[in-house]
């Protein structure tokens, strides 16, 4: 009976004081707290960067590191100010010679924070070294043109004609050494499609894999001309070029190449057939022997294209 009679009591005593109970415990909560911010702590914090150089002459090739992380000692309400990203400083990173500086090392990164950082003492930097490419930034235009390898065309149908690109070039800025690698022309590829009749798309310059690169326009628009087509065949004279007098080249007169031209232009290729020329580069041939080669064609219409040719058979004494 006794113990039942405590229990009720204390079940009692919660029922009727619970609110009171936990006041006290956020009081003292709130002063444990308050009494542990006052006191100084030691955490790792992530603060951003910021490279001073000059941007109008250098560009980053791959993107600068945009954080550090630093071991600080401070203050407990600047330690979770900074923690919960609250007034976190860019701590900068001047960068006098760009293009001499590929790594910094943490060790000599403290005398340049040490008084970006009010209020903290640094520990150590726990970010080991920070990676830089930078390069001189430079200029170019870049003819355009398009890839049509991937357009499928409905049985009976081409591409006629020229492919309208507006506009048909593009300037491109960004890392010297990313700009000295691409061609003068610029092959935008054509998605998948399957159509009968002339179509419109949009295709965008790529970026090349840098973030650096900045293109003027980015997008540009293509109109690809499509119609009835037909195939034909024709024997085009064989012209060797690029001999020098030491070979002799003995090869057929004539290859047979087929083409596909739009059936309104039929008649007008027949007539301009006997102008085309296959040429066999001898360039590259510099001893005596049997080769086989394909000729490229030379003087062919614009709305006419090749589907295939015959190889070239040659000797050289």
């Amino acid at each position: 009976m006794d113990f039942v009679r405590v229990f009720m009591n204390l079940f009692q005593f919660n029922r009727t004081n619970w609110k009171a109970v936990i006041l006290c415990l956020l009081a003292a909560s709130i002063f444990w707290l308050f009494n542990a911010f006052n006191k100084s702590h030691a955490s790792t914090i992530r603060f951003p960067l910021h490279f001073e150089y000059a941007n109008q002459q250098f560009v980053a090739v791959t993107p600068l590191p945009r954080y550090i992380n630093i071991n600080v000692t401070g203050n407990g309400w600047d330690l979770i100010r900074k923690t919960w990203g609250m007034k976190v400083p860019d701590l900068v990173i001047p960068l006098e010679r760009p293009l001499d500086i590929k790594k910094i090392p943490s060790s000599t990164l403290t005398p340049v924070l040490i008084n970006q950082l009010s209020g903290l003492q640094i520990n150590y930097i726990v970010t080991d070294t920070l990676q830089i490419n930078v390069d001189e930034k430079t200029s170019k235009t870049f003819m355009l043109s398009v890839d049509l390898t991937k357009v499928t065309f409905r049985e009976g149908f081409g591409h006629t004609g020229v492919v309208e690109l507006t506009p048909d070039s593009v300037v491109i800025d960004g890392p010297k050494s990313i700009i000295a690698t691409l061609s003068d022309t610029i092959v935008l590829p054509v998605q998948g499609k399957r159509i009968s009749k002339t179509f419109h798309d949009e295709l965008e310059v790529p970026l090349f894999n840098s973030e650096s690169i900045n293109r003027n326009p980015p997008v540009i628009s293509v109109n690809v001309l499509v119609g009835a087509v037909e195939i034909i065949e024709v024997m085009i004279k064989v012209k060797a070029i690029n001999r020098s007098g030491a070979r002799k080249p003995y090869f057929t007169d004539s290859v047979k190449v087929s083409l596909q031209v739009p059936v309104n232009q039929k008649a007008d290729l027949i007539e301009k057939s006997s102008q085309l020329r296959a040429m066999l580069d001898l360039k590259h041939v510099e001893v005596k022997g049997s080769y086989q080669a394909y000729p490229k064609i030379i003087g062919l219409p614009i709305y006419a294209q090749v589907v295939s040719i015959d190889s070239v058979s040659f000797k050289i004494d």
